[in-house]
Formats: structure tokens, sequence, C-alpha cells
């Protein structure tokens, strides 16, 4: 999954691992400080719905930048150019208005405590078990992504042996989550974003200026790699070639509503986040204030990935030598001086332990409420489940750690996660989109077409394209591709289901279908929620025509 090249070892001293020793003692010191307003399991799995919206928004955005995105986006920015952008623009800003703006008020409103349970209400027990079971799966896979991602860089920059690394961020984790519960990730993820930054802006303008700045970098690629290769939209006709190996409608359909969609406003890593806020209000705001600076990432993740190509033109050209994945260390190793290098790693590692965390602490709250307590163990005291939800968490770790060598086989991280989420998010949001906007839609159409969109993915995948049945150019074509099938295969069961089976009763769907409301879930807003920089409608418009901007300059 990440083949590092050899020589990449940084030369840390004693005060970069000061650094690294202050940033763990922080973290643990978060978890005990967290403790303290653990008192029941709505506290422990969704911080008793108590945190303000810039808190669960920083977290919102920081629950995805985990280090496989870092390193696997700066990959991207230097396999594909520019292309990259659309993971971010809009594979990501459209998605995370809708969900903030369309889908927050049915999830909060409910007064769910994860996505499947909302399933239970609108489509009864077969559709929530099979989507619990899917996320679990999902959700211990994604985990362990991040924990062996992390061993291999950590072996490959500072010599720790793979077993040490996985035991030690593995430890952290399980320390913090279980002591401390969500508030402990959210404000870990919170802490972990500033430090995520703070190793990579300096990373950005250092190799900036060692290119000769934005003029420097441009020139040296449009002559290395064409003037498409800083473009967005060129090349992506019908029929024509670029990197990427997708065209426009792909890019729009596959990644920008299919995958991005499916992601976005189904995954619980993410809605967790939202469904932790103090209210209605903070919930709509949670993603609509993560978009800002999500919009803003491509310039320190992106745009490094097209800096080391500058600096090591032979990135990616052989299997010996320099890989894509190499190019956030190397600018690592040839940039950075002592102390800020400790701060690099550190955040490095607190991008790794953000993306482990935010897996590891839906698992614990899906597995616990929609799974153990709705199946096995029905009626338990509340304090049973909180001791569960500690127990799961450890389990969760643990299985992380096995399931991580999955994805040894797949040579690009973005590929391999693209492929999971196109397999469980996509099917998943097709129920979800579906359910909540056609009254009629019954629960048999929604367990029929959950199960028979993720099949189709996996059909997609594995027989038609790995067989060489359909020709895809490229793996990420082909994750694009079977989103597109699992949505229509998805949509089409759904639809023929309904037409042959009995919807639920027009008054069992209040809240839970557009344009209804549950009885005694008005919400009056919090003082200041009415402030006209906090309406959601303004922030969320507001996302999306500045993400809207962002392409200009690649689009020329």
């Amino acid at each position: 999954m990440i083949t590092l090249a050899e020589g990449l070892r940084l030369p840390t001293n004693g005060l970069d691992y000061t650094i690294l020793a202050i940033y763990f003692v922080v973290v643990l010191g978060i978890g005990f400080a967290a403790k303290r307003s653990v008192k029941t399991s709505l506290d422990f799995f969704l911080s008793g719905r108590s945190l303000p919206a810039w808190v669960t928004g920083l977290a919102f955005v920081a629950a995805n930048l985990g280090a496989t995105e870092i390193l696997g986006m700066a990959a991207n920015g230097a396999q594909y150019g520019a292309y990259t952008v659309h993971w971010y623009w809009i594979g990501a800003i459209p998605a995370m208005v809708f969900l903030g703006l369309v889908m927050m008020p049915f999830y909060y409103g409910s007064k769910v405590r994860s996505v499947p349970e909302f399933l239970l209400h609108r489509f009864g027990p077969s559709s929530h078990l099979l989507s619990s079971v899917i996320f679990a799966v999902s959700s211990v896979l994604i985990a362990g992504v991040n924990l062996y991602a992390m061993a291999i860089v950590l072996q490959a920059l500072l010599g720790w042996p793979q077993w040490v690394a996985i035991v030690v961020a593995g430890v952290f984790v399980l320390a913090y989550i279980t002591i401390g519960g969500l508030s402990s990730a959210i404000y870990n993820e919170v802490l972990q974003f500033f430090v995520i930054l703070a190793a990579l802006i300096p990373l950005t303008i250092v190799g900036l200026k060692r290119v000769g700045g934005w003029d420097g970098l441009t020139d040296s690629l449009n002559s290395s790699h064409g003037d498409a290769f800083l473009t967005a939209w060129k090349g992506t006709g019908i029929g024509e070639a670029n990197p990427l190996g997708a065209n426009w409608l792909t890019i729009v359909l596959g990644l920008g509503f299919v995958m991005s969609f499916g992601y976005w406003t189904t995954n619980f890593a993410e809605v967790q986040r939202a469904l932790s806020a103090k209210n209605l209000s903070a919930a709509k705001r949670t993603p609509l204030i993560a978009a800002f600076p999500k919009i803003f990432i491509p310039l320190v993740v992106v745009v490094p990935g097209l800096i080391a190509l500058v600096m090591e033109p032979t990135l990616g050209k052989s299997k010996d030598g320099l890989q894509y994945n190499d190019a956030i260390p190397v600018l690592m190793r040839d940039l950075l001086p002592n102390g800020v290098l400790g701060i690099a790693v550190t955040g490095l590692l607190a991008a790794f332990m953000a993306g482990m965390a935010a897996n590891v602490s839906s698992f614990n709250t899906v597995f616990t409420n929609d799974i153990w307590a709705a199946y096995l163990k029905k009626g338990r005291e509340d304090r049973y489940y909180l001791t569960t939800g500690r127990v799961v968490t450890a389990v969760g770790v643990l299985i992380g750690m096995g399931t991580a060598f999955i994805a040894s086989s797949f040579s690009n991280i973005m590929n391999y996660l693209q492929t999971l989420f196109s397999f469980f998010n996509v099917p998943l949001f097709v129920v979800f989109i579906i359910g909540m906007f056609w009254k009629r839609t019954s629960a048999a159409a929604g367990f029929w077409g959950l199960l028979s969109g993720t099949v189709a993915a996996m059909v997609n995948y594995f027989w038609l394209y790995k067989q060489g049945i359909i020709a895809i150019p490229s793996e990420q074509g082909a994750n694009f591709v079977s989103s597109i099938v699992a949505f229509v295969v998805g949509a089409l069961v759904m639809v023929l289901v309904t037409l042959v089976t009995k919807p639920k009763p027009v008054e069992s769907l209040a809240g839970l279908v557009y344009g209804s409301r549950s009885p005694g879930m008005e919400e009056l807003p919090a003082e200041g929620d009415d402030a006209w920089y906090r309406k959601p409608a303004l922030l969320g418009w507001g996302a999306i025509v500045l993400a809207a901007i962002c392409y200009i300059p690649f689009s020329l």
C-alpha cells in the first residue's frame, strides 16, 4: 500500500524527539481532562451532545485529514497534477454543504446516535442490521489503513520497527478514547488539526522558495509534463486521454456526486462529530465550518506533491527509486532543520492518529448501540453499555492492527480508500437519498437496495475491471465507475421493490422524510445563533462559491 524508498531516514535528534514526547503527554492529558465529563453512554459516544460548532467543525475536517490523505493526495498531486484538486472542490465541498443544509436536520432532529440508527427508524431492523455490519467492517478496515501506513512511514523515516510504531500509536489512541470517549477524540482532533498545519505550512513555504516560487514551479512542470498538468479540466473530454484516466462525466458523476455525497453524508466517522454538537444550529454548521479549511487544504497537501516532483524529477519513474508516496517524506528530509523536523514528524503522526481515532470512535458507537444493544444484549442499564463501549474500543484497535495488512496488496493509498468508499458508502447514500425524498419507499426496498448496490460495486471492480472484461485506464477511474454502477443498480432495485411491496404508514415517517418534522422536535435557536454570520445558508453557499472561484486559476 505504501512503498517508501531507501535513503529517506530523517536526521532527527533529541530536540525532535522531545517535541514528539510533549505531544504524547498533551494527548493523554486531554484524555484525562475529558474523562470528568463522561458520566453516561451518551457522554462517551456523543459527548453528551454538548460541543460548540467551532470545535465540532475543526474535528470534522481533522477526522478526514489523516496521514493517508496527506501522503495519498501529495502522491496524487505528483502523479496526476492539478487534477487532484477535484477531490476537494467538487469531491468534498458540495457534499459537505448538502450534509449541513439538508441532512443534518434529519440526523440531529431524530435524536439518533448513529447513521445506521436512522435507517432503523426509516426502513426497519433488516436495513439497520445490514448497514451496521457494513459500517463496522469498513471502519476497522480504514482504521487499519492508517495504522499500517504509519508503521511503514515511521520505519522509513525514523528507523522504528513496524511493530513498535503500531503498538505506540495504537496504545495512545486506545488510551485517550477509552478514558475520555468521543470528547477526548474530538478535542485531540482539534489539537491535531493545528499540529498538522504547523507541519505542512513550513514545508510548503520552504519548498516553494526552493523551486523559485509559484512561477518557478509552473515553468518547471509545464516544460517537463506539458501545459495540461497544472489544469483541472484540460484533456477530460470523453475519449480524451489524461493522467487521471477519467473524463468530465465520471469526475462529475462518479467523484463529484456519487462517491462524494456517499462519503460525506453517510460516513459516521464524520457525521458523528456533527451529532455531538450542542444543538441543531451547531450541528448544521459543523460541516459548513469544516468546508472552509477544506477548500484550502490542497495548498498544503497537493502543492507539496508538485514541489517534490520538481525537486526530485525521478519521483515515480522506476520501481527501485523514489515513489509518488515519497513526496512528503522527501521534502521533510531535504528542507526542514531539526526542531521544525520534529514538528513535521509529530504532525504526520498526529494525522495518522486522527484518522485512526475517528474510525475507532465511530466503530465503538455503531457496534455497541446498533449491534450489541439492539440485537444481542437488549435492555441493560446504561453503565453496562458505557463499559461495553470501552471494551469495544480496545477490540476495534486490535482488529485494526490485523486488517491493516489487507491493504498491502494496493499500490496507492487513495486507490484502496476510494475502493472501500465505492463498496460501502455509495450504496448507503442511495438508500438514504431515495428514502428521504420518496415517502413511498418501502422497508424491503431499503434492505435490497443497500445489498444490491454493494454487490454491484464489488462485481464491477473485482470481475469486470480486474479480469479485464471492461477496459478502464486507472484504478481511480475504476472506482468512479464502480460508484456509478452501485448508485444506478441500488436505485433501480429500490424503485422496483418499492413498487411491489407495501410502504410504511405515512404517520410513522414524521421527521424521517423531506417535508416532515417529528412532533416535539422543534428547537428554538440558542442565543447568538441567529447572527447573520452564523446562518447555515450563507455559510454553505459561500463555501460553494469560494470553491468555484478556486477552480479559475486551474481552468485557464
